[in-house]
């Protein structure tokens, strides 16, 4: 009896055993399976779409007026957008003209010269010069003659003498103020006169540049992103007035840890995925590699073992044009 029961015991262990190596050679087997069949994540990146934008501003201080076309519009470079309005500038420009007005008449009354009449009476009191240095020339020849003769005293011939002399100091006077007159201003007054037509012009000039800006246009084709004001508000010098979308720019914007910039050498080309364009796929090259700073360092979690990793900013720009994308749209890499 003791020998039957001893043999049922070693039969149970061999069972027993029996089953534990197949349960760990399943175990075994399926690890193994597993081991073959899982495969590591791959690394997906998600950029974004952008484009360049170039804000619309102006010289003149003023008033919105109207808008000639609203967010979200395509435009052509050199297409009116918005008119300003300026009473202040207007007001200044009028202000400017009369100033050129003033200046060019003083040029033309400087260039003009001295009047006509002014210059025949000068020319006449030139003439009665001339006349009274002939009278007394041949008065004081007659009283030498004379004088030589002894009929006239001394006194007589030196104040005949004097009287000549005062007279062709009198005749060189008169002429030199003919002289004055006909030639008009001194070259200095004409000089400045003329410069002073000039800076008015340059005034007006000015004032005439900054209301040109009463009218924005377009800087280049794009789409209208953004309008600031609204009609009727008052925008300053230099004051942002709308932003034109150059959607014909557009590129892809990733931010990567720098042990990832082996696979993206510049120039590479890379297929990326458009989640919104029903997961559309495209070509992308790089075109521009740069270190954001040490404010977009990860830093290592572990006390040994790793070590602290730049970003870097990649940007790709699309082979061909893609149809609908839009800025700020996802743009995935590695699925």
């Amino acid at each position: 009896m003791e020998t039957q029961n001893k043999t049922e015991i070693k039969a149970k262990d061999k069972s027993l055993m029996a089953a534990l190596g197949i349960i760990v050679a399943v175990v075994l087997i399926l690890a193994i399976v597993g081991l073959l069949l899982i495969r590591p994540a791959s690394t997906i990146l998600q950029g974004q779409a952008d484009a360049s934008s170039v804000r619309v501003s102006g010289k003149l201080p003023g008033r919105v007026a109207e808008f000639y076309v609203e967010e979200g519009q395509a435009v052509k470079q050199g297409d009116t957008l918005v008119r300003i309005h300026s009473s202040l500038v207007d007001a200044k420009l009028m202000q400017a003209q009369a100033m050129e007005t003033v200046a060019s008449s003083m040029n033309q009354k400087v260039d003009a010269g001295t009047r006509i009449q002014i210059k025949n009476a000068a020319y006449d009191l030139w003439q009665q010069a001339i006349a009274a240095e002939t009278i007394t020339k041949k008065t004081y020849e007659r009283l030498e003659s004379l004088y030589k003769q002894g009929v006239v005293s001394e006194q007589k011939r030196d104040e005949a003498q004097a009287a000549y002399t005062a007279a062709q100091a009198a005749a060189k006077a008169a002429k030199s103020q003919y002289d004055l007159a006909v030639e008009g201003a001194q070259k200095e007054d004409k000089a400045s006169a003329a410069a002073m037509v000039n800076a008015a012009k340059g005034s007006v000039d000015e004032v005439k540049a900054i209301l040109e800006d009463q009218y924005l246009t377009a800087p280049c084709d794009g789409e209208i992103s953004d309008i600031y004001p609204h009609v009727g508000e008052l925008v300053a010098m230099g004051a942002p007035i709308m932003s034109v979308l150059k959607v014909q720019d557009m590129w892809i914007t990733f931010n990567v840890r720098e042990e990832m910039l082996n696979d993206m050498p510049m120039g590479k080309e890379i297929e990326v995925m458009i989640p919104a364009l029903n997961k559309q796929k495209a070509k992308m090259k790089v075109f521009y590699i740069h270190d954001m700073g040490s404010y977009a360092v990860w830093s290592a979690t572990k006390a040994t073992g790793d070590y602290d990793s730049k970003t870097f900013q990649v940007k790709m720009r699309p082979e061909t044009r893609i149809p609908n994308l839009r800025p700020g749209m996802s743009i995935i890499i590695g699925e």
